[in-house]
């Protein structure tokens, strides 16, 4: 009973330090719970298409994909190129889409590639990668657009004449998704069309699991020598993983910034991946495990927790830069938490293998011994 009630501890330490800290920070903020209501609707249909994006890698083995940042490149530029032609509306969100496909399965390619050549250091390899991405669509968004890439629009540019402009409004998709099917319950406006979005989505995860190259990929993620002597493609289907990841974050960028209305065209992407990530294993996922349910329980109370730390910051101690410093906080500290508890869990299941393998291996020898005599 004691090691049942340690392992659910260790598997759900996350959640539960989670719901803790929530429990404490909402009554000490203040905020009514109609706001935290709306708030959590509204990010739940802006953030969660991006944070399923994260669950075939995990699932094909390679782990935490921060290379998803790569398909939020491919997004913002789709977005970029609408605006500028002006196609407004559900069209030119879809055109966005359309745009970033090609870019993200190339993006997503590349990606992959690289992982196989860095297997069992999946994570840090897709980390460096978005660094250095980075710096090639700079390139193109700060130098390229405007003097190779041609822009109509003379209010995108920088004043120089090239160069798209630090920030870009996005007034004509702003909120298409969220209003397409207008619902109000209770005074909450409910983004029905974005919540259909992702239940399409998380379908599509579900049947995806199911198929061959889905069974190939749980394969692959669990044992690649022997998935490979069973003659699964393994190299191929993890960069499948990584190309359905990729394009499916730059649709999830789109989402995402359509509902803000903006795009901050030098760091929108940024952050991504790192909170996406979190929201993921704040849920009770792992390195190599996640699901669904981990996607919608973390979204709700990694958002929460953002809401109300500023406010609970500042009527603690009588500054809200606490609660700011705090989900910075959060935001990188819950990865090394997750991945120290999962490298834990990993060492004591080795442990008690051993120990179970040992116990039984003595009476094993005894009884040989007898039998000899």
């Amino acid at each position: 009973m004691s090691s049942r009630l340690r392992n659910f501890f260790i598997d759900n330490a996350v959640v539960i330090l989670f719901v803790v800290l929530i429990a404490i920070a909402i009554p000490v903020s203040g905020l009514p719970g109609t706001f935290l209501m709306q708030e959590i609707l509204t990010r739940l249909g802006r953030n969660t298409f991006l944070v399923i994006a994260l669950l075939l890698p995990i699932m094909a083995g390679m782990g935490l994909n921060f290379g998803m940042v790569l398909g939020a490149m491919a997004g913002q530029l789709g977005l970029i190129f609408i605006t500028d032609w002006n196609i407004v509306g559900i069209p030119g969100l879809l055109l966005a889409m359309i745009i970033s496909l090609p870019i993200s399965v190339f993006l997503g390619w590349l990606c992959g590639s690289i992982m196989n050549l860095a297997k069992g250091r999946e994570m840090v390899t897709g980390f460096i990668l978005a660094f250095f991405m980075n710096g090639l669509y700079m390139m193109v968004v700060l130098y390229a657009m405007g003097s190779l890439i041609p822009i109509m629009n003379p209010e995108l540019l920088l004043s120089r004449g090239y160069g798209i402009r630090n920030v870009v409004g996005l007034d004509g998709v702003r909120q298409s998704l969220d209003t397409l099917i207008p619902l109000k319950i209770a005074g909450l406006n409910i983004p029905v069309f974005s919540f259909l979005i992702i239940a399409a989505v998380s379908y599509f995860i579900i049947w995806f699991r199911k198929t061959k190259i889905g069974q190939d990929m749980r394969a692959a993620g669990q044992d690649r020598a022997v998935s490979g002597a069973a003659g699964i493609p393994v190299e191929q289907t993890r960069i499948l993983a990584i190309i359905i990841s990729t394009v499916l974050a730059g649709i999830g960028q789109i989402i995402f910034l359509q509902n803000l209305g903006t795009i901050n065209t030098t760091s929108s992407h940024e952050q991504i991946g790192m909170f996406s990530i979190a929201a993921l294993l704040i849920g009770g996922a792992s390195v190599t495990k996640a699901s669904i349910p981990n996607v919608i329980v973390g979204v709700i109370l990694f958002h929460l927790l953002f809401l109300v730390s500023p406010m609970a910051g500042k009527n603690l101690i009588g500054s809200g830069m606490l609660g700011e410093y705090f989900r910075q906080f959060v935001s990188y500290g819950v990865i090394a938490l997750a991945l120290v508890l999962y490298e834990w869990k990993r060492v004591t299941q080795e442990n008690d293998s051993r120990a179970t393998l040992r116990g039984g291996g003595a009476p094993a020898a005894k009884e040989a011994k007898g039998g000899a005599a």
